[in-house]
Parts: structure tokens; sequence; C-alpha cells
């Protein structure tokens, strides 16, 4: 297998570290985001590896041969022509149970809608997290969850998948399944600010609020929020058993 590796934060360098201990012949190019941990141990280790600039800089620094390209926490999305370079082309790491929540902000809406919750890998296609389902590993949460716990929880889960999958990938003969689009959700961005703000006048049910609240509590990243008499304050909640 020769394989060419897009990571970042705490998965992409779990995922650079497993590879480089199991399978480092595979590892034909690492690119980061930044010269930061990963692109130190990728560097350390004998690994050509570079910043990323732009899609063309990338394809420029791509040896011939390219089997499989993995997407480890990758946060942008890689288009034609470096999308077409792979023989088998790219495996994304995704942290939902596709096909609910594609798209952004997958642990605060999970808790919103009350959507099954997981981590998946699957085939880069042109759209934005519509490829072909690899593996999946469902994550349950409960009441004591909330916007953080989840994100963690992905990112533990996340990383077995990967290793627990990757000897099958690495194989180039592993199986994939279509998404049912039509059961899932996909969400932007700049759609959890809105969805974030408590109206003081409107009537909610208390199931809807607490799963609102708590999906929005993580900490050191903002919270819920409302606003009176011109003041905006943030509101956060922690829900324990008893």
């Amino acid at each position: 297998m020769r394989l060419i590796l897009l990571a970042d934060g705490d998965v992409g360098l779990g995922i650079t570290q497993y590879l480089l201990e199991r399978y480092p012949d595979d590892l034909l190019l690492v690119v980061t985001i930044e010269k930061n941990e990963i692109y130190r141990v990728a560097e350390s280790n004998g690994v050509a590896v570079t910043v990323f600039d732009s899609s063309a800089q990338v394809l420029a620094s791509l040896p011939d041969g390219v089997d499989l390209g993995v997407l480890a926490w990758w946060p942008k999305i890689v288009r034609s022509p470096l999308l077409d370079v792979p023989r088998h082309g790219f495996v994304n790491t995704h942290p939902s149970l596709l096909p609910y929540n594609r798209g952004k902000h997958y642990n605060f809406w999970a808790l919103v809608e009350q959507a099954p919750f997981g981590v998946t890998l699957h085939c880069v296609d042109a759209g934005v997290d519509t490829g072909n389902i690899i593996a999946q590993q469902r994550i349950d949460y409960d009441w004591c969850d909330n916007g953080g716990s989840l994100y963690f929880k992905a990112q533990a889960e996340m990383l077995e998948l990967f290793c627990r999958t990757y000897p099958i990938l690495r194989t180039g003969r592993f199986g994939s399944k279509p998404q049912d689009l039509e059961s899932g959700s996909f969400h932007h961005s700049s759609e959890i600010e809105m969805a974030s703000h408590i109206d003081l006048d409107r009537t909610y049910k208390a199931r809807e609020l607490i799963n609102l609240l708590r999906a929005r509590t993580f900490e050191g990243r903002p919270g819920c929020w409302f606003e009176d008499s011109g003041v905006r304050h943030e509101i956060y909640i922690k829900v324990r058993k008893i």
C-alpha cells in the first residue's frame, strides 16, 4: 500500500503514530495544517511531510503510484484533481453515524435532534460526507452526555475504528455501501449560532430545552445564549444521575 495521509488534531496524530508504528513503509507523504506535532513526528521518522498550502501544492509533492488517501480529522474539503489521484480513492474519518449529521457540529445536532450517534469511515466523493460507508461504530449516549462528551467520545472511537479497519483498507479490497441520504441530515457551520438562541418569551418542551442546553455545553466553547434588556448572556447545564 502506498498511502498519502492528510492529518490534523488528536485523531490525526493518533492515526499518524499508529501507521508509523505498524505500517511505516505504507506512508508516502503526510500533509499537515501547520508545523505541529504531527509534522514533527512524521519528520523525525523520516517520512516525507509538507504543510498544506493548496491542492496544487500537494499534487506537486506527490510521487507516482499512490494507492490510497486518508483524511484523518482533516478540516478541508478535498476536490478533484487531487481527489482522483489515489488508485483506491480517499477515505475520510467522519465523527457521526452517517447519514446522520453530515457537515458541521455533529455533536451538537445529535443531541438536539436525538439522532443516532457514532463514527464513520467513508469513501470521499464530490459531495460533503456523501460517499459510500466502509465501516461504522455506534456510540450510545444518555442524559449525562453533552456536546463536549460526545466530541471526546467520537475522537476515541474514531481512532479505534481506523486502527481496526486499516488492515483491510491496505489490501485495497474493502467493501462499501451507499448512504441513504433521504433518512439522514446535513448542517452548515453557520446554523449553530441561531440554533443556540434561547427565546425568553417562547414556550419550550422541557425535553427540547434540556437537550438544546446540553448540546451546547462544552467547556471552553460558547454555550446557548439569550438576551434580556439588551444584554447577552450564556447558559450551560450539567446533568448527573442520582
